[in-house]
């Protein structure tokens, strides 16, 4: 859908990844620590600055203990972590459970690790559906994947549903991969629960974060996993395998965005909703049916009524003839519901945002 935008000249809210820049004291690291000349490999596993910050953090803001030296490993965004988390805990045959609508990679990712997927769809206003849940388990049951907040609809798990999800775990022994990329952007005073901060999920989950969407650098992909230790040594393996080490200027980089205060999270957040509040009222305008999404950056909305067409079908639609580029919610689903959605980032400045309403007026189903 990007390469559709450029060749049509859309605008693309398909892809994830803002428009506007990174914040320049973290651009200023990354200059500095390639002319201070750290270039070379750091520790596989992160360099040891990087890792006991993330510790410091996932203690003040997530209620994880973890020890930097054994528990955290510094991947090469949250998209290795997770691989390397699933080649990890994996055997073939294996099943794992994976929420409906997911983030694309979960599947892909659970089959080339040796798994099975088992898609559990949430209900349509993506609550847990507790029977379909509970139903899911068995005895080749491995993993389950959470993503909260959600891509793509934007789903915030609440402290009932975590706790649902890690009685279920404990019943059947199964790990907890908990990809966290979103946790700070949250709206309407929700709050981002992980749920390795439950005691009995402490050493069941892998906790997968990163810094790409917190300090708008997608492109420099500097991701973390936090398990305990025999998890952690087993992920550590995976990726000395898959990619050796994260870039060690942008490691440096990353370890002064985490020195930000807390009003640069709040700020974060208050611009993604007002950013999300216009997206919606633009979507709803044009005809699209929207769940307003409780955190992340993208709206999952139905397509109008009376297009005649798939999703595929309409998102091209949307792109040639419209000139905004959205993703085809089959992108999403295993099942039906998929094709007839498509997904939309508010991850973009107000100007982009701005010309993309223009365009949707033209919409005429």
């Amino acid at each position: 859908m990007s390469r559709l935008a450029v060749t049509c000249h859309a605008v693309n809210l398909a892809q994830g990844f803002p428009d506007f820049p990174a914040p320049d004291e973290i651009k200023r690291a990354a200059t500095s620590a390639i002319m201070e000349d750290y270039n070379q490999y750091s520790i596989t596993w992160g360099g040891k600055d990087l890792r006991n910050a993330i510790s410091q953090k996932a203690i003040k803001y997530n209620h994880i203990e973890a020890d930097p030296e054994t528990d955290i490993t510094v991947t090469c965004g949250a998209t290795e972590a997770l691989m390397a988390a699933m080649l990890a805990i994996i055997n073939g045959g294996d099943e794992v459970i994976i929420f409906e609508p997911f983030y694309e990679s979960y599947g892909p990712d659970s089959a080339v690790s040796g798994a099975i997927p088992r898609f559990v769809p949430l209900n349509d206003d993506f609550s847990i559906n507790e029977e379909a849940l509970v139903s899911a388990f068995n005895k080749k049951t491995r993993a389950l994947i959470i993503n909260t907040p959600s891509n793509p609809c934007g789903k915030v798990f609440t402290k009932y549903e975590l706790n649902l999800i890690a009685d279920l775990c404990a019943e059947h022994d199964v790990i907890a991969v908990s990809d966290e990329i979103y946790e700070y952007i949250v709206f309407d005073n929700k709050k981002h629960i992980s749920i390795a901060s439950f005691d009995e999920m402490r050493d069941r989950t892998i906790t997968l974060g990163g810094f790409s969407k917190t300090f708008s650098v997608t492109g420099w992909r500097i991701g973390f996993a936090i398990a305990e230790k025999t998890l952690s040594s087993a992920i550590r393996k995976v990726h000395d395998f898959l990619t050796v080490g994260a870039p060690t200027p942008l490691q440096r980089a990353c370890l002064a965005g985490l020195s930000f205060p807390d009003s640069y999270y709040k700020e974060l957040a208050g611009m993604y909703e007002k950013r999300r509040d216009f997206l919606y009222d633009t979507l709803t305008k044009a005809g699209f049916r929207c769940h307003m999404p409780e955190g992340a950056y993208y709206i999952l909305a139905d397509m109008p009524e009376g297009t005649g067409m798939d999703d595929m079908t309409f998102a091209r639609y949307l792109i040639s003839e419209v000139g905004v580029a959205a993703v085809p919610g089959s992108s999403f689903y295993h099942s039906e519901p998929g094709k007839h959605k498509l997904r939309f980032t508010f991850s973009k400045k107000d100007e982009t945002l701005q010309e993309a309403a223009r365009k949707l007026e033209k919409l005429n189903i």
